[in-house]
């Protein structure tokens, strides 16, 4: 490949997770914009549309950037990576080499924009639709990982079409006191609560069902909070571990993005090296049972009792300032410029690789 890459950036997204994409958005293109890439900035709108969008403002708040852009313009792509724009104008885009989603949450974690840059023939940053899929379902996630052996906690699930609904006191004897219920399939802990009575729980399944058709019901675990960072492809490279301190009950949405005074962030975890090097471990595992590669999060419980659960995975990590993937690999000795880079790099060799897969008899 000769000449500047020539990298779409896809964000926001149709999510509740929008507004942490931006801002991740935000942080890769101000770490590789004076790199030698040519950079095209998508964000996919609330309605789904995709609009061509120029620069970040660097001082500027998410409010500055609203679900739609009168000076942007409308475009789709085709397959083989090229621009299109809707509005009946000649595109002065060259063909994309690489797309970069940093959508996080449903409609773009889950395996669909992996799903359509895989049909346009677009090398992806990331994991693959299998992988972004299993990974984004909490559900599938710990079935999975229960098939595999590594240590989960106690769960139940309930949907819309159960006939009859999940009941508080057979979860409490099954799972403990206190719980936890969880949209399927959010992120950033949309949707979450942790519940002490029947009351709150049957708020909590009420709420966690405006965001999916499934919820989880978990056990709640007395456990430090773990995380390890995976890059390429398999086996995948594992970062040091890090630790997440947060002065809130658990780790919400707001500890996570909106207050900053509640979370602390420590990197490496102050864990003898015996116990980091079996998280790590686990991390790789994780990544291996549902097939994931390019890059991934997976987040631990450590509990009082010494014991490790796996609490999730996330195929599509936040790159915010207060982001814990970043900031493992820059403490593991991969700068943010090199993460970047290394990651695209990884898309290319995957879908080069895969080329060279027989598509007919």
């Amino acid at each position: 490949m000769s000449g500047r890459l020539h990298v779409l950036l896809i964000y926001g997204g149709r999510s509740a997770e929008h507004e942490v994409s931006v801002v991740s958005a935000r942080s890769i293109f101000n770490a590789i914009r004076t790199e030698p890439y040519d950079i095209t900035l998508v964000r996919i709108d609330l309605r789904g549309h995709w609009i061509l969008t120029g620069s970040f403002d660097a001082s500027g708040d998410i409010a500055q950037f609203p679900d739609s852009y009168a000076s942007g313009r409308r475009i789709t792509l085709t397959n083989g990576g090229e621009i299109v724009a809707l509005d009946g104008h000649e595109a002065p885009w060259r063909t994309v080499d690489v797309a970069f989603p940093v959508l996080h949450g449903t409609n773009g974690e889950d395996g669909t924009i992996q799903g359509l840059m895989a049909l346009y023939g677009v090398p992806c940053v990331g994991a693959g639709v299998l992988a972004s899929a299993a990974g984004m379902n909490k559900v599938c996630t710990k079935r999975l990982l229960q098939e595999a052996g590594i240590p989960i906690v106690d769960f139940r699930v309930t949907s819309h079409d159960d006939a009859t609904p999940l009941d508080y006191a057979e979860c409490r004897r099954a799972l403990g006191h206190p719980l936890f219920v969880k949209p399927a399939n959010t992120g950033s802990s949309v949707g979450i609560s942790k519940v002490n009575s029947q009351a709150e729980f049957e708020t909590a399944v009420s709420r966690a069902f405006n965001f999916d058709s499934t919820v989880l019901v978990e056990s709640a675990v007395d456990a430090r909070e773990i995380e390890c960072a995976a890059l390429g492809s398999a086996p995948v490279r594992v970062s040091v571990c890090g630790e997440i301190i947060t002065s809130y009950e658990f780790y919400t949405y707001t500890a996570k993005y909106e207050d900053e005074n509640a979370t602390q962030l420590i990197v490496p975890a102050e864990i003898p090296e015996e116990l980091s090097d079996r998280i790590r471990s686990l991390a790789c595992q994780v990544c291996e049972t549902i097939g994931c590669e390019g890059m991934a999060r997976v987040d631990f419980f450590l509990a009082r009792s010494g014991d490790v659960y796996v609490n999730e995975i996330n195929t599509i990590p936040g790159f915010t300032s207060v982001s814990m993937y970043p900031m493992l690999w820059a403490h593991t000795g991969v700068s943010f410029p090199r993460l970047i880079e290394e990651l695209l790099q990884d898309a290319l060799t995957r879908h080069e690789r895969n080329q060279t897969l027989r598509r007919v008899r």
